[in-house]
């Protein structure tokens, strides 16, 4: 009888990371040449990538270890925090009040009803917190739901202040804010949510995609890996929509008052604070690096005129 074949367990190291890495450096190369102004950008956003992957292996390898499930819940409150930083202080040039809170109870009121429920009934992984199912499953929705608040929200706070007007019209005469912002809301959804209707129109036709890629190449049929990729972009789906609208609401809410106002005084075009703290730390280390070579400079002139005269007091004398 022949034996069945033997998956093949590829081993890679750190020399095809660089060898795969070496087609962004062709990428940033060719833009620089040109002159497209991204190649300092896909260098960063490769140095992020490897830095946190290596970071996040190192700490997934210790919870996969342990498979308790307080770290599980753990990782998964972290995935989103960190979900919801990137998007208010990277992603969105305009912010409101409180901003990262409501961010992130629209993640959270997200991506952890929908992983949790389904990963255990339509996966049916018991129990649903098992690492290696769960964790992977979070960060797909995380991910996702990342992209799609950022443009929903940007889209809201750019139109109630730079576009205001016909929102102020409609306000005028008597509307009210969820009447007068219906079209924004429509608008910031449909722009948000397009990429991911058009990614669910386009599997298995012309794109396969990674999560079944990862499953046939685990040994998985082509079959179990195909309704796996469903369950899951329904999941992504869902988890997004919904975010999606949780944090255009709350937007709108926060932005056009109770009294039925448009308060652009609570929209925020400035970098996050983060950032504005880091450039204010920059400079004053580079303020103190620069008065501590001026000073050392002076010494040394001081010094060396010193020298000088005692060398030429004899001669006076």
């Amino acid at each position: 009888m022949a034996e069945p074949p033997q998956k093949d367990q590829t081993n890679l190291t750190w020399s095809n990371v660089t060898l795969g890495l070496s087609f962004v450096v062709f990428d940033a190369a060719v833009s620089h040449m040109l002159s497209l102004g991204v190649g300092s950008s896909l260098m960063v956003a490769a140095f992020r990538c490897v830095v946190q992957l290596t970071l996040v292996a190192t700490i997934l390898e210790r919870v996969f270890d342990t498979n308790n499930p307080l770290a599980v819940a753990g990782i998964a409150l972290l995935l989103n925090v960190l979900g919801t930083f990137e998007t208010v202080a990277n992603k969105c040039k305009r912010r409101y009040r409180h901003m990262f809170v409501s961010v992130l109870a629209g993640m959270l009121f997200s991506t952890i009803p929908t992983s949790i429920i389904g990963v255990r009934f339509a996966m049916g992984v018991t129990p649903f917190w098992r690492p290696e199912q769960y964790i992977p499953i979070v960060g797909m929705l995380c991910g996702s739901t990342i992209s799609n608040v950022a443009v929903s929200v940007s889209y809201v706070l750019k139109e109630l202040d730079e576009n205001r007007d016909k929102t102020e019209t409609y306000l005028a005469f008597g509307a009210s804010r969820l009447e007068a912002c219906r079209p924004i809301a429509r608008e910031a959804l449909r722009l948000a949510l397009t990429p991911t209707i058009n990614q669910m129109s386009v599997l298995g036709i012309i794109a396969i995609p990674g999560m079944m890629t990862g499953a046939l190449l685990g040994g998985a049929s082509v079959q179990q890996a195909a309704r796996l990729q469903m369950v899951i972009m329904f999941m992504i789906s869902a988890s997004s929509a919904l975010a999606s609208i949780i944090t255009t609401l709350i937007a709108l809410l926060v932005c056009v008052d109770g009294e039925h106002r448009i308060r652009p005084d609570r929209i925020d075009a400035r970098e996050h604070a983060v950032w504005r703290a880091r450039d204010r730390l920059a400079s004053a280390v580079v303020t103190g690096v620069r008065a501590a070579g001026r000073a050392v400079v002076d010494c040394v002139r001081r010094n060396k005129t010193d020298g000088e005269e005692e060398e030429r007091a004899p001669l006076l004398g």
